[in-house]
């Protein structure tokens, strides 16, 4: 009977140091995924990135920092991740598939941010409208023509054929 009470006394003491450690091990990472995120914020700043993708990647670098510490501290507690990993690859492969002609937009803002071929205020033509650039936006970008209209215009779109922007 005692030896049966020690080998229990001795599985709770060692599942509350795991349990202990798996909170340090998140609180720790979330602590280190803001600190983190806020970096990659501040360094994309400086490198003069649009404010949209500075915020953008900041947030893209906790939560993906923070997964990492999920995935940690449920293997400290004895959760096997292998699994857990495969459904967050299949979920991912799932939403990328789903989401492909947004992440096509959204890939096409980013580098029309990052590569500016035309800037607010410009006249073009691009992606099947024409008019004044009122807003880029991640996902699209809306141009004003000369009657007045606005034109939402998907960025894959404008990327994806020739733009010609007009002298002032």
């Amino acid at each position: 009977m005692q030896e049966n009470l020690d080998k229990i006394y001795g599985f709770l003491i060692q599942g509350s140091i795991n349990v202990v450690m798996a909170l340090a091990i998140f609180f720790i990472g979330k602590w280190a995924a803001r600190i983190a995120s806020d970096i990659a914020e501040n360094v994309l700043i400086k490198a003069k990135v649009e404010k949209t993708l500075a915020v953008f990647g900041k947030n893209i670098t906790y939560f993906t920092i923070l997964t990492f510490v999920v995935i940690a501290a449920l293997n400290k507690i004895g959760v096997e991740t292998n699994s857990f990993l495969a459904i967050i690859g299949a979920a991912g492969l799932a939403i990328g598939l789903a989401l492909q002609g947004s992440l096509s937009n959204f890939a096409a803002g980013v580098m029309m941010i990052i590569f500016q071929p035309f800037r607010l205020g410009d006249y073009i033509e691009a992606g099947g409208a024409e008019g004044i650039v009122t807003e880029i936006q991640i996902f699209s970008t809306i141009i004003t023509t000369k009657d007045n209209k606005r034109v939402i215009v998907p960025n894959a779109k404008i990327t994806g054929d020739k733009i010609t922007v007009h002298p002032k």
